[in-house]
């Protein structure tokens, strides 16, 4: 029978264990080994006492209405680790992940409306205030689109006056106020592994590379998308730098990349918040990851599960291959 000890007030291992727990934005990483209490010494060197080294051996609840009151020894159920803490049981995580729907539910994506902002100038009047196209141009173009009742101005203004494809990406970047970006050293095989290529489909936006092992480069066709940026920051635990690419190259890009193998993702469907918690504390039961996070990416939930140690490279939380990661896609079902 395992050992059992009271709960107290001491301070949670996230903060006890630097050398057997790394926390990053919200996602821990727990070595597989037990460690002795005699190997838990030199504590003082991260800013706490030597006589922490016992306590740490035992994990507490990330549950904070956990009913138990008790800790286990940490080494009789490390698993699942979800966004840095540890459930004493399979209620207890399903706490935490509600916690964790309430929270994104509440944030709504931080700009879920995928529309343009009404209040940017028209691309085609701010490259006629620019005077790198004529009224005439503009009339034709926007007669051409009205016409045919489908195309964004910057493909008319190329297809019907000859517009240089580097000019409308030039506009772009001055309407969304964002730099333009290349496809230079842009790896498919490595940026396959952001994030799902679900994102990078519906979303219309493309990982490029890493910069110095701490900003990721979001590139986009089109338009800036807010959410997406921030649910990578997140998930990453990067700082991401969004800007246009210009259209040949975004397609080029993207088509490399999807031909790539990423992050097995499975999508599914719930009726509702609560079935979707439940749903996620089952995956998380089954897989017993040693570190997972939520984050929402418009109305979807990207779950993504490291399973084993050694899964995350130098840059953020990105993987270093597609194996031994998961990610879960939800959507809740319209009613």
């Amino acid at each position: 029978m395992p050992f059992l000890t009271k709960k107290t007030g001491a301070m949670k291992v996230s903060a006890l264990m630097p050398s057997a727990l790394r926390v990053g934005n919200g996602v821990a990483w727990q070595e597989d080994e037990y460690r002795p209490s005699n190997e838990l010494a030199g504590f003082e060197g991260y800013g706490l006492p030597a006589s922490v080294g016992k306590t740490a051996q035992r994990r507490m609840c990330g549950n904070s209405e956990c009913e138990s009151g008790w800790t286990m020894p940490w080494r009789n159920r490390r698993r699942p680790i979800f966004e840095g803490q540890w459930g004493c049981s399979g209620r207890c995580v399903l706490a935490m992940v509600q916690a964790a729907v309430r929270r994104e539910l509440r944030d709504g994506g931080a700009s879920a409306d995928l529309s343009p902002h009404r209040h940017r100038v028209p691309l085609g009047l701010l490259m006629l205030a620019q005077g790198w196209i004529t009224h005439p141009q503009l009339q034709k173009a926007l007669g051409a689109q009205r016409e045919n009742g489908t195309g964004k101005i910057g493909e008319w203004l190329r297809s019907e006056c000859g517009v240089e494809a580097e000019q409308i990406t030039r506009g772009l970047s001055m309407q969304w106020g964002c730099p333009v970006l290349t496809t230079e050293g842009f790896s498919p095989e490595a940026m396959a592994l952001v994030m799902p290529r679900v994102f990078v489909e519906k979303f219309g936006l493309l990982p490029l590379r890493v910069a110095g092992s701490r900003i990721l480069y979001i590139g986009f066709a089109d338009h800036l998308d807010a959410s997406s940026a921030l649910a990578m920051e997140q998930m990453t635990g990067l700082k991401v730098e969004s800007g246009v690419v210009e259209g040949a190259q975004f397609e080029a890009a993207r088509s490399r990349l999807l031909a790539c193998e990423g992050v097995e993702a499975k999508l599914e469907t719930a009726a509702d918040k609560d079935s979707m918690a439940a749903r996620i504390t089952a995956v998380l039961e089954q897989k017993q990851p040693i570190a997972a996070r939520l984050v929402r990416v418009h109305q979807d939930y990207w779950l993504r599960m490291w399973l084993e140690s050694g899964t995350v490279g130098r840059a953020g939380n990105l993987p270093v291959s597609h194996e031994d990661v998961k990610d879960h896609v939800f959507t809740i079902r319209v009613q």
